[in-house]
């Protein structure tokens, strides 16, 4: 690709004021734009007000900070999470190939990080190469994680990360044809927590009619109302703060906070799933989405959802006390599932022994601890998700991602995030290739994934010549369509396993 100088992008005059970013290859880019006002002082966990007006041309050329957070081990992949900060966190980025009126789908991506890490300026979120491969508006967002965006006092502060990202919804559908997008064609995709976050905005109805499609990449289903509150508990315990004292808790120093967080957060894989994530509320999340979806109150919206075929390999191979694991640590692992589900040790066993039988490439007890772990945290709420958007809805389509990682001589598989570099067309950002390999057949299953994304952005649907066909899912024949060195349509793929959850209801 011939580089072009960058230079000054055009003048953009949106509702909160003047805006000029820069040009790049072609591309017109914006970034730091600020969606709403400072979360501080009595907004700190309230929800977003609207960005106050700026008078002066605002210089758009550089990402916002990063949201306040805490450390992640993924840092050696995606870089340290620098700057940060409080006030100035809600901010969203703008790829467009042009400030015209052609009316461009809009893709709108929420980071992931386990509502606790990440933010929008990770270098393998750029949305240079997915807005010029496809002639799309692609928008990158901040919003507020842990406990300043995810603290849950009842009928006090619930969600604020959430409706951190309508606020941004309500900014792009006000503004972006003035970037060259169609605020009638927006779709929402995100991967982890972001995964988890577009599902949510399913069924929140503060959402409704802000966007079209959705793409769910290894989503989670976490939302238990009484495990957020246990954890708001700890916090502010942990600070020497009345449970549900909201006034003392807006006075505690920002990195006070952050280190009690900390320590809620850094306990397990298993047992302490996203201690600060969406939780029921009554008034901002009234059912829980499964419920919401079988409903039929998203019918509108078309869905792509799936997972990667290890996911759980990221969090354990980097975590030294899961190396060690035998077999009864396995079985304590299956049993700590099963106690969250409200199963017991037969159950437990049950699983055991059903992923040793029919999954013979499963070796080590921490290979069959970590596709069950991958079962029960991603896949099997992927089906579940698809199996209640599919009757009211029936562009909806389910995947499992397969590339395999090279990073740690093969141990990952095809770990979480795996497909994010694919998705985005950023296989040369800085050490990603150490976590997804390059070559000839990485870069083809670059374009034939950027390629699919665009599709369902485009119209609803991911088919495109470059691609086996991609039937619909449905509860009979339940396509999958497995995206790796190649892409094939698999029907009815780990039936077993997936019958083993069947009965078993995710109540985390």
């Amino acid at each position: 690709m011939k580089t072009i100088a960058k230079s000054k992008s055009a003048i953009v005059e949106t509702n909160s004021g003047k805006i000029q970013g820069y040009t790049d290859n072609g591309l017109q880019i914006f970034k730091g734009i600020p969606y709403a006002s400072p979360p501080i002082d009595e907004l700190r966990f309230s929800p977003p007000q609207p960005v106050e007006p700026w008078n002066d041309v605002l210089d758009a050329t550089t990402y916002g900070p990063f949201p306040l957070q805490g450390a992640s081990a993924l840092e050696m992949f995606l870089g340290k999470a620098s700057p940060q900060s409080e006030p100035d966190c809600l901010t969203l980025n703008i790829w467009t190939p042009e400030t015209d009126d052609k009316d461009r789908p809009v893709m709108f991506w929420i980071h992931g990080g386990g509502f606790i890490n990440g933010g929008a300026a990770v270098q393998v979120y750029d949305g240079s190469y997915l807005a010029q491969r496809g002639n799309t508006v692609i928008v990158t967002i901040n919003y507020r994680l842990g406990a300043f965006g995810y603290l849950y006092i009842p009928d006090v502060t619930a969600n604020v990360g959430q409706l951190d990202q309508i606020q941004a919804l309500k900014w792009v559908k006000e503004n972006i044809a003035k970037f060259g997008g169609d605020p009638n064609n927006i779709t929402i995709f995100g991967e982890s927590a972001g995964g988890e976050a577009v599902v949510t905005l399913l069924a929140m109805p503060a959402a409704k009619d802000l966007f079209q499609h959705v793409i769910a990449q290894s989503a989670p289903m976490v939302y238990n109302a009484s495990a957020g509150k246990k954890s708001s508990e700890q916090l502010m315990s942990l600070l020497d703060i009345e449970a549900g004292d909201i006034d003392a808790l807006q006075k505690v120093p920002a990195k006070k906070i952050i280190r009690a967080q900390n320590k809620i957060t850094n306990r397990g894989v298993i047992t302490d799933l996203l201690p600060f994530s969406p939780r029921i509320d009554k008034k901002t999340l009234p059912k829980h989405p499964l419920e919401a979806l079988r409903s039929g109150s998203a019918n509108n919206a078309d869905l792509i959802i799936g997972s990667n075929e290890t996911e759980l390999t990221l969090f354990t191979r980097l975590d030294p006390r899961m190396n060690k694991m035998d077999a009864e640590g396995m079985r304590k692992n299956i049993n700590s599932i099963a106690n969250l589900l409200g199963q017991d040790e037969k159950k437990a066993n049950e699983l055991i022994n059903l992923y040793k039988e029919n999954r013979k490439d499963l070796r080590t007890p921490l290979d069959i601890m970590e596709v069950i772990g991958t079962d029960f945290v991603f896949r099997i709420p992927a089906i579940r998700i698809s199996e209640a958007h599919h009757t009211h809805q029936s562009n909806t389509y389910n995947y499992i991602f397969t590339w395999q990682s090279p990073a740690f001589n093969g141990q990952f598989g095809a770990p979480h995030a795996v497909e994010i570099p694919f998705v985005f067309g950023t296989l040369n950002a800085p050490m990603i290739d150490q976590l997804v390999g390059k070559g000839p057949a990485a870069d083809t299953l670059k374009e034939k994934t950027m390629a699919t994304w665009i599709s369902f952005a485009k119209n609803g649907n991911p088919n495109h010549d470059g691609i086996p066909k991609w039937p619909s899912y449905d509860a009979e024949k339940r396509a999958t369509m497995l995206m790796g060195k190649k892409f094939e349509v698999v029907n009815a793929l780990f039936d077993a396993e997936r019958a083993a959850w069947e009965n078993v209801t995710f109540n985390i």
